[in-house]
C-alpha cells in the first residue's frame, strides 16, 4: 500500500512538473531518437446542448452559459486552447530534432485525419495551425460536417444473443453485486449536489413532469446494431448535466456564476465531472463492447505505427474513442492529476511515441497529454518551459524497459490481440 501511494506520488509530482520525460535517466536522449509521433485526440471545447427547449434547459431555472458557436461546435476558446496544444507540439518535436521551425511536411510525411464532425475537423485544422503555421495543412475527412466516419463512430457492427447477453453482463458488473443500479448507487453522491447545483426542484422539469432527483434504479442499457451503445435512465440525463457543467467551469472566468451561485469546491466539481467519467466507462469500457466500438481505430493506429516514411499522425475524435482505445489496450487503471475530468479530459491526447536507439531497436512511450484544469482557464501559454501534463500510460502484462519504453513489437502485438477479439466475439454462438 505504501508502495502504491508513493507511485501515485511520483507520477502526480511529474504531471505537476509538466513531463513524466524528467523521469527519465539523464542520458536518455544519447540512447534514444525520436522517430514517429501517432496521436489520438479528443476534440477541445464545444458548446453544450443547451438551446431553449432542451432537455438541459429543463433541468434547472438558470441560464447555461452563452456559447460563441452552434450546439455541439468547437468553441472559440476550444479552437485557442487546440492552437496552443499544437504550437507546444512543435517546440517539443523540434527539440527532438523530428522537425524544424516552419516545417513543410513532404508527401506522406505528415496525416491529419479528423472525424467528419465540426468540433473533431476544427479541432485539427486549429492543432496542425499551431504545429505547422506556415504549412495550410490539409485536413483529411471523409464527409461534410457533420456526419459520423465509421472509423471513429463507436457503434456495432453486429449483434448477436450471446454476445449482447456477455456485454451486458460484463457492464452490469461494473455495479458489483446489484448489478446495472449497483453503477447508480455509487453515485448517489454526485446525483444529490447535481440536484442542488442545478436547483433542480425548481426547473421546468420538475414543474411539468414531476422529476425532482435523479432514481437509483432505473439504468437501462441499450443494444443495437449499427448505433453506439446507449441508456435510458438518470444517468443518461445525469450525464448531459455533468457535461455542461463541465464546459461551463471551463469558459466561464467566474466559478460561482458557473456553479448557478452555489459555492462549493474544487472537490464537488470533480464530483460532478465523475459522472460523466461513469457514463463514458459503462457505455465503451467493458471488453466486449470495447472490442467493437474501438476495432476501426485500433487498426488505423496499428498501420499507422507500421508505416516507414510517416513522421507524424493526428487522429482527432472523441472521448469515447479514447475510452474504448485504452481499454482494448489493458491500460491500467488511473487517475488524472490537476484535472476534473479524470479519464479523457477536454482537448486530452493518447501520445504514442516511437523511439529508435542506437542499435536500430524501436521502442514505444504510451502517455497522456492534456492541458491541466488551471492552464485551460487560464489559456496558459504552452512552451517546453510550462508544458502541458503528461501521464505515463501503463499497460497490463508488459514489461517496460529501464528508460519506460516498451518495445514496439510488443506494442504491435498488444494492437493485433485487441483487433483480433472482434473476430472472436462475433463468432459466439
Amino acid at each position: 500500500m505504501i508502495r502504491k501511494k508513493l507511485i501515485a506520488c511520483l507520477l502526480a509530482f511529474f504531471v505537476l512538473t509538466g513531463s513524466i520525460y524528467a523521469a527519465r535517466p539523464a542520458d536518455f536522449h544519447q540512447k534514444y531518437k525520436l522517430k514517429q509521433v501517432v496521436i489520438l485526440s479528443r476534440h477541445n471545447i464545444r458548446s453544450a446542448l443547451s438551446t431553449d427547449g432542451s432537455a438541459l434547459a429543463k433541468l434547472t431555472p438558470h441560464s447555461w452559459f452563452k456559447w460563441t458557436s452552434g450546439p455541439s461546435e468547437l468553441s472559440l476558446m476550444g479552437g485557442e486552447l487546440e492552437t496552443l496544444m499544437g504550437q507546444y507540439f512543435r517546440k517539443w518535436l523540434v527539440s527532438e530534432g523530428l522537425m524544424t521551425e516552419n516545417y513543410i511536411p513532404k508527401s506522406g510525411e505528415m496525416r491529419f485525419y479528423a472525424n467528419s464532425m465540426q468540433r473533431t475537423i476544427a479541432t485539427a485544422q486549429y492543432f496542425s495551425s499551431g504545429m505547422l503555421p506556415v504549412a495550410n495543412v490539409r485536413i483529411e475527412h471523409k464527409y461534410a460536417p457533420s456526419k459520423m466516419d465509421p472509423v471513429f463512430e463507436p457503434r456495432f457492427t453486429f449483434m448477436t444473443e450471446p454476445y449482447r447477453l456477455l456485454a451486458l453482463s460484463q457492464i452490469s458488473e461494473m455495479g458489483g453485486a446489484k448489478g446495472l443500479q449497483g453503477i447508480n448507487e455509487t453515485l448517489k453522491d454526485e446525483y444529490v449536489l447535481l440536484e442542488k447545483v442545478l436547483d433542480l426542484k425548481d426547473s421546468k422539469m420538475a414543474k411539468e413532469e414531476g422529476f425532482t432527483n435523479f432514481r437509483l434504479d432505473d439504468l437501462y442499457i441499450v443494444t443495437e446494431v449499427f448505433k453506439e451503445p446507449n441508456m435510458k435512465g438518470s444517468l443518461k440525463l445525469a450525464n448531459q448535466a455533468s457535461d455542461a457543467f463541465i464546459l461551463q467551469y471551463y469558459e466561464e472566468p467566474d466559478l460561482l456564476k458557473a456553479s448557478f451561485g452555489h459555492e462549493i469546491t474544487q472537490e464537488d466539481w470533480e464530483k460532478i465531472a465523475h459522472v460523466k467519467d461513469v457514463y463514458g466507462d459503462v457505455l465503451f469500457t467493458a471488453p466486449a463492447v470495447a472490442a467493437q466500438v474501438a476495432n476501426p481505430l485500433l487498426r488505423e493506429m496499428k498501420k499507422e505505427l507500421s508505416k516507414k516514411n510517416r513522421k507524424f499522425t493526428f487522429l482527432c475524435g472523441h472521448d469515447s474513442n479514447l475510452a474504448s482505445v485504452l481499454a482494448m489496450l489493458q491500460a491500467e487503471p488511473y487517475d488524472l492529476p490537476n484535472s476534473i475530468e479524470k479519464k479523457t479530459p477536454i482537448g486530452s491526447k493518447l501520445v504514442l511515441s516511437k523511439w529508435v536507439d542506437i542499435n536500430g531497436n524501436e521502442y514505444v512511450s504510451a502517455d497522456l497529454v492534456y492541458q491541466t484544469a488551471d492552464q485551460i482557464r487560464n489559456r496558459t501559454m504552452l512552451s517546453l518551459d510550462t508544458p502541458p501534463a503528461v501521464f505515463p500510460i501503463t499497460l497490463k502484462g508488459m514489461a517496460k524497459n529501464g528508460d519506460g519504453l516498451y518495445k514496439l513489437a510488443d506494442v504491435q502485438q498488444r494492437f493485433q490481440d485487441a483487433i483480433d477479439q472482434y473476430k472472436i466475439l462475433k463468432k459466439l454462438k
